[in-house]
């Protein structure tokens, strides 16, 4: 490791390191604009130019290895004025409009202008005009602003895996944009507008709709799948105005995807903000009395065994664990977390999580993909395994339809029988089993949904154990969950009890009969045209498909409205914060679920935010560790059995429309307009 002096301070860095990491680790601040920690180096801005000693000239230290017995001096007269013409370059085309630009007072040109930057110009010429780039509804373009640091195109290339920004044009002709005039199809795409230095690239929502100083700022939990980034929701008043990423290196490093930045609109429209009941074949607004009465009138009439209760994707463990109890109360055994009817089970911790964890993916060397398309399912589980497939050494494998994951992909077969081949050791892959030292295989929705999910599930643990997938300091078992409420779902136990009935049977319990009552808590992907003349009870945020189908609607609170508690896909319980106020009427769902006990004569002993979570770790423990891994014993699971031949799909269709809210957001149904190509685009007479 080389040892260097940064103003005169003895520093060692690890081998590799530049001069800037060298003089960060010595505490010295140098400016950058071009540079970034994730990105590869481009050494064009200048703007981090120390001196060296025994060097003729200032160098750019994000671009020079720093070397053993290095002298570097950071705040010399020379780096200074090297520091002011730099600056004085950057704003000879730079409008200058900070008092309108969105950027204002997150804007590092502004900063380090203000800092290092000369007090006049010696340019009085006409500043260079640069068209605006269209790149779809999300990123708006003031391409006059653009210093030409080259961050969005690294991003978009390295991070993203997709080539569609570069820069055309050489010298004072030089432009960003897109090869074509067109959208940026990657899910990944609205981080560049964080990385972007100057406000060339806005948020096309939040433009011009609020200033930084205005918001305020809560740090939460995103729901819009099942990796549980970590966000930072910027409220005005009631209404959410934008989200961005937090930091955490274990799970979403600095980086969040287009549904979880963009869909917030959705929290505004379609709201139930107050309770109804049908009558006369018409939901109409109501009080919680009457509809509590309306619930309680038709339980009692109804035997237990009658009853079933569905929980749907984005619903916190809190609300889980009051329905549970409330179910047990009642004497249904008729309770189901699953509601896409994925088989699995949730005795067995280690069969339904992400074992390997999403930071342990880059340990990886061979990485076996069946039945999932991460890209859309978990987009920064997919980045993760582009970072790992980035540093080379590592093999990744595929049995399912093909589709392109911005890596290179072996396509071993679409159908399961192929995992039979390699578990019995007939497939070719075995071959690259045997050398891997760190295999891990992730089974997705779309092999799990399936009638033969279970079997497909036993398969994976066989190939687990026969390959040396676990092991005491390895784990290479995952399952990639879609929905961000079926990791807690399972770790409290909302599965059918003895004699009790999964989602397809309480459906089919509906059509025939069987089942007369049916609660919905935020279930909206099921046939709700099956469910027969059962009476159903929706507790939700959303006007969607379930609470078209209630008789009785129970407003709830969405994600940025109440403190709760959210298992992620490897296990991990993280806690979200209330950023708004529910609106009108509507309540936090566990509370909603304890008033509703009380009311049909089952009250539940909670009766505070504590005692349902104390109630939730009595269960789990990992609702004791927060934003911890609870490590998960290696038991059996999955069912043995036959698998049927049909190739493995992912279950997502539309990424833009995977859950109520992103339903109900006029940006992500411009996304899917967008990412439609024209000839697959069917029009109706309602677009004019």
């Amino acid at each position: 490791m080389p040892t260097l002096t940064v103003d005169g301070r003895e520093v060692t860095v690890p081998s590799g390191s530049t001069v800037l990491q060298a003089c960060e680790a010595a505490g010295r601040e140098v400016p950058v604009f071009c540079y970034h920690p994730r990105l590869n180096i481009a050494g064009n801005c200048r703007m981090c130019l120390v001196e060296i000693e025994r060097s003729p000239k200032p160098q750019a230290s994000c671009a020079m290895p720093a070397a053993d017995g290095m002298v570097v001096r950071t705040t010399t007269p020379q780096v200074e004025k090297a520091r002011k013409g730099v600056l004085e370059l950057l704003l000879i085309n730079h409008p200058l409009d900070c008092p309108i630009c969105d950027q204002g007072g997150e804007c590092d040109l502004q900063d380090l202008t203000l800092f290092y930057g000369p007090d006049h110009s010696r340019f009085a010429e006409n500043k260079r005009p640069v068209d605006d780039k269209n790149l779809g509804p999300l990123i708006a373009t003031h391409m006059t602003r653009c210093i030409h640091c080259t961050r969005c195109i690294r991003f978009i290339s390295e991070i993203a895996g997709i080539e569609e920004l570069g820069a055309t044009g050489r010298g004072e002709h030089m432009e960003i944009g897109t090869w074509i005039e067109r959208a940026v199809t990657s899910e990944l795409s609205g981080n560049i507008i964080d990385l972007c230095p100057v406000g060339a690239l806005n948020s096309k929502p939040y433009e011009y709709r609020a200033r930084t100083w205005e918001l305020r700022k809560t740090e939460t939990i995103d729901v819009m799948d099942a990796v549980g980034c970590n966000i930072r929701v910027d409220a005005k008043g009631q209404e959410v105005m934008r989200v961005l990423p937090r930091l955490n290196e274990e799970i979403n490093e600095e980086w969040i995807s287009d549904k979880t930045r963009f869909a917030y609109d959705g929290l505004m429209r379609r709201r139930l903000d107050v309770p109804m009941v049908r009558v006369d074949g018409k939901l109409r607004p109501t009080d919680w009395r009457t509809a509590f009465e309306a619930v309680r009138a038709r339980v009692q009439t109804s035997a237990p065994e009658r009853i079933g209760a569905i929980v749907g994707d984005m619903a916190d463990a809190e609300a889980m664990v009051v329905l549970k109890d409330l179910m047990a109360r009642i004497g249904t055994p008729h309770i189901d977390c699953r509601q896409d009817g994925a088989q699995v089970e949730a005795g067995a911790r280690a069969g339904y999580r992400f074992n390997t964890t999403i930071a342990g993916i880059e340990r990886s060397d061979l990485i076996l993909l069946v039945g999932t398309n991460p890209r859309y399912e978990a987009s920064l589980v997919n980045a993760r395994i582009r970072k790992r497939w980035r540093q080379g050494g590592a093999t990744i494998a595929r049995i399912g339809a093909a589709f392109d994951l911005t890596y290179p992909v072996q396509d071993l077969g679409a159908g399961p029988e192929t995992l039979a081949e390699i578990v019995a050791g007939n497939h070719s892959f075995c071959k690259l089993l045997e050398k891997a030292e760190h295999p891990m295989i992730i089974v997705g929705q779309g092999a799990l949904v399936r009638k033969d999910g279970g079997a497909i599930l036993a398969l994976a643990r066989k190939l687990a154990d026969s390959h040396g997938f676990v092991r005491d300091d390895w784990n290479g078992f995952n399952v990639l969950h879609t929905a961000a409420s079926r990791a807690g779902g399972l770790e409290l136990g909302l599965v059918p009890g003895e004699g009790g009935r999964d989602v397809a049977g309480m459906i089919d319990g509906c059509r025939t009969g069987a089942i007369d009552t049916l609660f919905l808590l935020g279930a909206d992907e099921i046939d709700m045209t099956a469910l027969g003349d059962a009476f159903v009870v929706y507790q939700g945020h959303h006007g969607d498909t379930g609470a078209h189908r209630a008789d009785v609607i129970l407003p709830g609170a969405a994600y940025t409205e109440k403190s709760a508690t959210w298992v992620n896909t490897e296990g991990r319980a993280q806690r979200g914060k209330l950023a708004t106020f529910p609106p009108g009427d509507a309540k936090e769902d566990w509370r909603i679920l304890r008033a509703l006990s009380e009311a049909l004569g089952h009250a539940l002993p909670l009766n505070s935010l504590g005692q349902v979570r104390a109630r939730m770790a009595e269960i789990s423990p990992v609702f004791d560790a927060i934003d911890e891994i609870v490590p998960a014993p290696w038991e059996p699971f999955g069912t043995e059995g036959e698998v049927d031949g049909a190739a493995l799909v992912s279950g997502l269709i539309n990424y833009y429309a995977t859950n109520s809210i992103a339903r109900a957001s006029a940006t992500m149904a411009a996304c899917y307009e967008a990412s439609v190509r024209p000839e697959d685009s069917v029009k109706t007479g309602t677009h004019g």
